[in-house]
């Protein structure tokens, strides 16, 4: 049982994939990269810092993988206006921490990203802590930011919610389950493969099934 929710925020609860991948694609357009957007897809959920290899392969992470991170921040921030939450996130985190739960929105972004969506969410007023790139060594799929949001708040268990397979496969490392959602586009198949126990159509499902999991009550 469970004393800790650890909503991952892009992709799960506000809508940001489609901007990320397009952003990555410009970006790696400026070196004359060309990867196709749907591989770039597959990867997001994954932080920045293995993205590239993962796209690109070493040796462009070795000579370009700063210039095409900063080049991501360009492309990205004009579209922050564009983003909005799924339709039930708020009322989703407002249920869970009905429920007793310490609260964690869990990012690896950089932390003007994180603070806009935080905005969008009236997240400061519910959470009991959030992550941003400044709290990790290492992105997805390594487990530091699923570590990180446990010890923010002293949780002896959590469960992780996320869209994607990166989610699923970082908290498995710290034995954390995982609930994934499908806002981030990955199929139920390859969610359950990746380690989610459980997965729901959107934010909406997943709060109408919340009394049949382990986010009916905390263990504190």
């Amino acid at each position: 049982m469970a004393d800790t929710a650890i909503f991952d925020v892009d992709g799960t609860l506000v809508d940001t994939n489609y901007q990320h991948a397009l952003a990555w694609y410009r970006a790696f357009r400026r070196y004359d990269i060309i990867p196709a957007v749907w591989r770039i897809h597959r990867a997001i959920g994954m932080g920045g810092d293995h993205l590239v290899t993962a796209i690109a392969g070493d040796d462009v992470e070795q000579e370009h993988g700063d210039d095409l991170r900063a080049a991501w921040t360009e492309e990205f921030e004009p579209m922050l206006a564009e983003i909005q939450p799924f339709d039930g996130a708020r009322e989703l985190l407002d249920d869970v921490k009905a429920r007793g739960f310490r609260l964690v929105l869990a990012s690896s972004g950089q932390r003007r990203h994180v603070e806009h969506f935080l905005d969008l969410l009236g997240g400061r007023e519910i959470a009991d802590a959030w992550t941003t790139s400044d709290d990790v060594d290492a992105t997805k799929p390594e487990p530091d930011l699923v570590g990180v949001a446990l010890e923010k708040v002293d949780g002896a268990s959590g469960v992780m919610v996320g869209d994607s397979v990166w989610d699923a496969v970082a908290a498995a490392k710290l034995s954390v389950p995982t609930i994934a959602v499908r806002t981030g586009g990955f199929s139920e198949g390859e969610l359950r493969e990746a380690g989610a126990f459980r997965v729901f159509e959107s934010l909406q499902e997943m709060r109408a099934n919340l009394d049949g999991g382990p986010l009916a009550r905390s263990t504190r």
